[in-house]
């Protein structure tokens, strides 16, 4: 595990800090144990602590969600659907708007999260519309060609 758990200060409720875990699945593993969400990691005894480890073990977080979520993003891309196309170009996925307020997909569909370093190939002399038109010529988004060759 990647995070660091002060006692004093960490509260069992808190486990959503790790990349996966939801407040019901926290709220489940508690109750499952038999405290209470509230209660702060140094007044839990060693068999509850120990409890949470081995839950937590069992459960996809971090990094193995992570991938997981990189794995499904690179199959759309390869698959050449719509929301895949989405990823591609740094748009939102999931049918916002784009006139305004784009910019975290933007953000975020930049990011390793995709899969693919658009910013690395970029800083390895790869011109972006280079890759496109590759891209492009390899047929996975032929319908979107001459529109996307208008934006640029």
């Amino acid at each position: 595990m990647a995070i660091t758990i002060n006692g004093k200060a960490f509260r069992a409720k808190e486990l959503v800090t790790f990349y996966g875990l939801t407040h019901h699945d926290v709220s489940k593993i508690c109750s499952k144990l038999g405290f209470y969400p509230a209660m702060r990691v140094h007044q839990l005894n060693e068999q509850q602590i120990l409890g949470i480890t081995k839950e937590l073990a069992d459960l996809t977080i971090e990094a193995d969600k992570r991938a997981i979520i990189r794995a499904n993003i690179a199959l759309k891309r390869s698959t050449g659907s719509y929301a895949g196309m989405r990823h591609a170009l740094g748009l939102p996925v999931r049918g916002q708007r784009t006139k305004t307020n784009a910019k975290t997909a933007r953000r975020l569909n930049r990011i390793e999260r995709r899969g693919f370093a658009t910013d690395a190939r970029a800083a390895q002399g790869v011109n972006a519309i280079e890759q496109l038109n590759q891209h492009l010529q390899g047929g996975v988004f032929g319908g979107f060609k001459n529109f996307v060759k208008a934006l640029f």
